[in-house]
């Protein structure tokens, strides 16, 4: 004999078990994903604010012989100036 639909009929009680196991599913995930998306703005917000605090200050880089030196100007989004060395062992040596 060839099963049809009307021979697979599942219990009512069976169906109101797995829906309610859904249920508890879906909201558990829900759950879930609104813990996801307040860590990812709070881990934004945190690396953002850290970024703000980094010390962006004129970094001189002198030459060893007294000559001409490269150094960044921060200000300048970092345009590279080419120009005397001001180190005290070039003084000391003139």
């Amino acid at each position: 004999m060839k099963e049809t639909d009307k021979d697979m009929n599942v219990p009512f009680t069976a169906y109101e078990y797995t829906m309610a196991r859904f249920e508890r599913t879906i909201k558990r995930l829900i759950i879930v994903l609104a813990i996801a998306v307040v860590a990812l703005f709070a881990s934004n917000a945190i690396w953002l604010y850290e970024w703000c605090q980094y010390d962006y200050s004129n970094v001189t880089v002198d030459s060893s012989d007294g000559g001409n030196a490269n150094y960044l100007e921060a200000g300048m989004n970092g345009v590279i100036n080419n120009g005397e060395g001001s180190s005290e062992e070039a003084g000391q040596e003139e």
